[in-house]
């Protein structure tokens, strides 16, 4: 008898990640190798994984802690961000229940609902960015969770603080509201919020943060959670699977945080390329929203293949989503050039 695997997964479409050329600017990666010191560290840990990881990050959760000014409780980990969601999803959801997004955003989004086969609800976005008065109407008696996406990806756009707070004040107290903000670290706009900011005093909403972007350790895996709720961290530590954090995971994100200086450097250089690409690519004729994260969206619509190929005969490789448009990652400085040169800017 042949074994049979659920239909909903058999017939999933899987995560596909961003295919190489000489010049790949699909994956948002950050285009630095690590700093020296966490390099260093890393290093030093590899002497050590004889033994498994410390499956409560004593270390590294203090060192979040301190940064933001929580308490252990509130932290949960995972193995990158998007697993910390998975985790999340295993925690509120059940094949009865639904989950509200924005569409387009992160595309690993649908994945984590039917793994759990929980129903996605993708409301579409309003001038490329979350429409959060259309997610509202959309929360029912079966919705558990909502996503919100800010910076969203792969738009690059934010939704404002005025805005978000009435979204979040307007939600029922029963559903959770998972702020995303992988990308948070490029934000410059003031009036663009910090989750943790507007999370405080609010017993059903949690931040989500990654070290794969601003950090650069892509390659390591390193996802966390914060929540004002402990209950609510608690329920996601328990969906972690054991060890799924690596000592030099562990280890490297320690030292990124202590390399505030050297960190910000590279943030603000990559905020002022997105601003030199972003005014190249509008000059050159291309529709370009403004965009908070470390990479530009062109919002070609039916043509973006046509775009994404005339990079690709060039040796770069962008993300093409057809008929909605292409997201180019902020790479080095000649890297840009690259693409902008490619595309006739």
């Amino acid at each position: 008898m042949t074994t049979r695997a659920r239909r909903s997964i058999v017939d999933l479409t899987a995560y596909k990640p961003g295919a190489s050329a000489p010049i790949k600017l699909a994956s948002n990666e950050n285009p630095h190798p690590p700093l020296p010191s966490v390099v260093e560290a890393i290093a030093e840990a590899a002497a050590v994984i004889n033994r498994y990881p410390d499956n409560g990050m004593t270390e590294l959760t203090a060192a979040l802690c301190e940064k933001y000014g929580v308490r252990p409780e509130q932290v949960a980990f995972g193995c990158g961000s998007v697993t910390v969601l998975e985790q999340i999803m295993q925690a509120y959801c059940t094949p009865d229940d639904e989950v509200v997004v924005g569409w387009r955003s992160f595309e690993a989004y649908p994945l984590v609902a039917e793994v759990v086969g929980a129903h996605l609800a993708m409301v579409p976005l309003r001038d490329e960015t979350h429409d959060l008065d259309a997610m509202l109407a959309q929360i029912t008696d079966k919705t558990r969770v909502v996503i919100v996406c800010n910076p969203n990806n792969p738009t690059g756009t934010a939704v404002r603080r005025a805005e978000l707070v009435r979204f979040l004040d307007a939600v029922p107290d029963g559903v959770l509201v998972v702020l995303d903000e992988a990308y948070g670290e490029y934000i410059t706009d003031p009036d663009v919020p910090d989750g943790l900011e507007v999370m405080r005093g609010r017993d059903n909403v949690c931040v989500l943060r990654t070290f794969s972007k601003a950090y650069g350790l892509a390659g390591l895996r390193v996802g966390y959670l914060i929540s004002d709720d402990p209950a609510i961290a608690a329920v996601v530590r328990k969906t972690m699977m054991p060890f799924a954090v690596s000592t030099i995971a562990q280890i490297a994100a320690v030292a990124s945080l202590r390399a505030v200086d050297e960190l910000q450097q590279r943030v603000d250089e990559a905020v002022a390329e997105r601003a030199r690409v972003t005014e190249r690519l509008r000059a050159g004729g291309y529709p370009v929203p403004d965009s908070h994260a470390n990479f530009v969206w062109i919002s070609a619509r039916e043509k973006t293949d046509e775009i994404a190929q005339r990079l690709m005969d060039n040796g770069i490789m962008g993300r093409p989503f057809t008929g909605d448009g292409i997201r180019i990652t902020i790479g080095t400085p000649a890297e840009n050039d690259a693409m902008l040169s490619a595309l006739g800017c």
